[in-house]
């Protein structure tokens, strides 16, 4: 009997649930990695589908002992995909290193021996010749659990039910990418990104230095679409990224006025990035952006405008970037 195809339920990104209605939702840490639907057909053999329903098997084949995991027994289940870093946390940047491998299995055999990968569990939506799909959360979430799985690359960790705040603090503490919230009674609906889930991302704030921009198109011609800007390592202004979102029309009409006036033929990166159609200017500008995490090389990633900073200047503004992320 041939596995269903199914897509993954998707998280709508929202905050906590009010604290009257917390004992009804489970949390679950939000993981920096790929998501996956894994296939187990109950012959022994393993199949992963990605998000966008591409065949990945091939990408990650320290994972092809799962297939015998449950024997004869057919599974759905959901997951994600995570290369950890030495201090045993998710980094995507390394993750990276493995993805898109699906048609190069010589690679992928090469690249799982210097990075290897960790399936994290969290949801059946088929068993044997059952759907779960109708089942609530709390229900698939223990029949989980009860299939023991648990290998040298896959795990199934713990969901809490209540305790949201101190849930969410934790992930924080912990340098976690954030938590999802997921109500009990919540069936599982494929490809819908659902307010029975909800994913919530803990983000940074710090402030940078606007040396660059890259104009807008359309309606937003002889606008800034997207600011350049840097942090100071080892006295020198190194780019840390472009930022395209966050702004209001007239902040970002204000903007288009200030850099305007600060126009500059010299850039001040050092080194200089490749950014094609950038303009240069002195970078006098500070602002505060918040971003999710950096890659190794220093850069923000999902780096979002708050404000302009008028009261620092560029010398004043925050600390130098890290010296491991340099």
């Amino acid at each position: 009997m041939p596995l269903p195809l199914i897509a993954p339920m998707l998280a709508t990104p929202g905050t906590l649930p009010p604290a009257a209605q917390d004992a009804r939702w489970a949390y679950e840490t939000k993981q920096d990695g790929q998501r996956v639907v894994v296939y187990l057909a109950g012959d022994g053999s393993a199949g992963l589908r990605a998000r966008s329903g591409e065949d990945i098997t091939a990408a990650y084949p320290e994972l092809a002992a799962l297939g015998g995991a449950l024997g004869a027994t057919p599974a759905v289940l959901d997951g994600e995909i995570l290369a950890l870093d030495a201090e045993g946390r998710a980094n995507f940047q390394l993750l990276q290193s493995r993805m898109g491998l699906a048609h190069a299995p010589g690679r992928a055999a090469r690249q799982a021996a210097k990075v290897p990968v960790h399936l994290v569990l969290f949801d059946v939506m088929h068993l044997g010749r059952d759907s779960l799909l109708p089942w609530p959360y709390a229900r698939r979430r223990a029949r989980l659990e009860e299939l023991g799985l648990a290998g040298p690359f896959w795990s199934t960790p713990a969901a809490i039910v209540g305790h949201g705040r101190q849930a969410l603090a934790a992930t924080l503490e912990h340098g976690m990418e954030g938590l999802v919230c997921k109500r009990l009674d919540s069936v599982y609906e494929p490809g819908v990104r659902s307010r029975a889930w909800i994913k919530i991302r803990n983000m940074r704030s710090e402030d940078v230095i606007v040396g660059g921009w890259l104009p807008g198109k359309g309606r937003l011609s002889g606008l800034p679409g997207a600011l350049l800007v840097g942090q100071r390592a080892a006295g020198r202004l190194r780019y840390v990224g472009g930022v395209g979102t966050g702004w209001s029309e007239p902040e970002r009409a204000l903007l288009a006025e200030l850099l305007a006036a600060a126009a500059s033929e010299v850039c001040p990166f050092d080194p200089v990035p490749r950014v094609p159609g950038a303009r240069w200017v002195v970078p006098r500008l500070v602002g505060e952006v918040r971003y999710s995490t950096r890659t190794r090389a220093g850069m923000l990633r999902q780096p979002s405008w708050l404000r302009l900073r008028p009261d620092l200047t560029p010398e004043e503004a925050a600390a130098d970037i890290p010296d491991d992320a340099v």
